[in-house]
C-alpha cells in the first residue's frame, strides 16, 4: 500500500509541476495566498507561502513580489532561508523551462 501511495504522490506532484510550469505565476500565487492565510484546505505555513510567492515572482507575477515581502516580515531569517531553499529545489527539480529564464 505504501508503494502505491508514493506512486500516486509522485504522479500528482509531476502533473502539478507540469501545470505550474506553463502558468504565468497565478497558480503559484494562489497557493501562496492559501498557505499564508490557512485557507483553501491548506494549513497556515509561512515557509510554504513564501516559497510559492517566490516561485510566482520568478515566473513574472508581480503581485507575488509584494506578497512575498509582506510574508517575510512575519518570518525569521532561518524560515526565509528554508523557503528559498525549497523554492530553488522545486525550480531546479521540476521546472526546466523556468531555469532558462
Amino acid at each position: 500500500m505504501a508503494n502505491s501511495s508514493k506512486s500516486a504522490q509522485f504522479l500528482m506532484e509531476s502533473r502539478f509541476a507540469d501545470q505550474v510550469a506553463t502558468d504565468d505565476g497565478a497558480t503559484m500565487y494562489d497557493l501562496g495566498v492559501a498557505y499564508s492565510t490557512g485557507s483553501g484546505g491548506k494549513r497556515l505555513d509561512l515557509v510554504e507561502a513564501h516559497k510559492w510567492f517566490n516561485l510566482a515572482a520568478v515566473a513574472g507575477f508581480l503581485p507575488a513580489q509584494i506578497a512575498r515581502a509582506e510574508v517575510a516580515g512575519d518570518m525569521t531569517a532561518r524560515e526565509i532561508a528554508e523557503a528559498q531553499r525549497q523554492a530553488r529545489a522545486f525550480l531546479y527539480g521540476n521546472m526546466p523551462q523556468m531555469r532558462a529564464a
